[in-house]
């Protein structure tokens, strides 16, 4: 300020508010002692921060503040270089509704431990559509191999599913993982970090779990566990009612949604009914008469009759 407006010192220190004596200030005291010591240090056990290099400064008679010995130490430049850790960057997708089973498999874990106070890992898989649990599999840790078998398991029974969404835990972003899903040609999506609701579903399931099962059983042993955890994944999937359901079992409405897709288009008995399509064929040779209409000739209507009159 003073060499671009030509203040005076005290004109510019009074401007910025700040006292004279303070801008002429000149510490007396000399900061090199303890900057050698802490070279010496640093030199000597060269990937150890300011707080250990206190502890080994005060261990030879050294008696200084730890805010003073920070300051020597920034200034002398012996910071360590830490490298953060790189973090691969989420977009955050929101939950899409779901139209059919299989469109999409929600994964997570839940966590509990046995009565020797050694903790457990549930593994849980839940299908966005029917709400049924396809998987509770219990152990001490699950590794991506053992998670990708628990998969293959519910693959042969149900199918392949389009998408699975999941969290960002290293066994479900291991290289093994992913090529499974890439081998597969499923959809892996994973929720950003710290935002469980973007996998609602599952959470929402977990809630279940530990509300009617983890808090309120015992379990003796790992084993004692599995059993009481899989006996309530059927009660859950074929006795408990689910609101979102309207209040069916997720096992009849699974059950439903089959019985719906088999009388689609491609139903096999619309194949061999191709005049009557309903389920049934011909309403009238299942009562044991014919189709006819009384016609002046006193012929009877056939059903291709039928058919062209309804087209006209």
């Amino acid at each position: 300020m003073q060499e671009e407006y030509a203040f005076s010192e005290r004109r510019a220190c009074g401007l910025l508010d700040v006292a004279v004596s303070s801008y002429r200030y000149q510490p007396r005291r000399s900061d090199e002692p303890l900057r050698t010591q802490l070279v010496e240090l640093a030199r000597e056990k060269p990937r150890f921060g300011y707080r250990r290099l206190h502890v080994l400064l005060q261990r030879r008679g050294g008696r200084v503040n730890h805010k003073k010995l920070f300051r020597v130490y920034r200034a002398a430049g012996l910071s360590l270089r830490r490298k953060k850790r790189k973090h691969c960057v989420r977009v955050g997708q929101p939950l899409e509704v779901r139209t059919a089973a299989n469109q999409e498999w929600a994964l997570d874990f839940a966590h509990d431990a046995v009565a020797c106070g050694r903790a457990i890992r549930v593994l849980s898989v839940v299908d966005a559509y029917t709400r049924e649990c396809l998987a509770l599999e219990v152990d001490t840790s699950f590794a991506s191999r053992r998670v990708t078998r628990v998969l293959d398991q519910i693959i042969v029974e149900r199918g392949l599913p389009d998408a699975i969404r999941c969290d960002n835990g290293p066994e479900l972003t291991s290289r093994h993982f992913l090529a499974w899903c890439i081998e597969r040609k499923i959809e892996l999506v994973h929720i950003q970090a710290g935002k469980p609701t973007q996998n609602a579903r599952v959470e929402s399931f977990h809630g279940r779990l530990r509300e009617e099962c983890l808090a309120v059983s015992w379990f003796e042993n790992l084993f004692d566990a599995r059993r009481k955890i899989a006996a309530w994944r059927k009660e859950y999937n074929e006795e408990r009612p689910h609101s979102s359901l309207g209040y069916r079992t997720p096992a009849e409405f699974a059950a439903a949604l089959r019985m719906e897709e088999r009388c689609g288009k491609d139903a096999p008995w619309k194949s061999r009914n191709r005049d009557f399509p309903t389920a049934l064929g011909n309403p009238a040779e299942a009562a044991g008469f014919p189709l006819s209409h009384s016609s002046g000739d006193g012929g009877s209507s056939t059903a291709a009759e039928v058919k062209r009159a309804n087209v006209v």
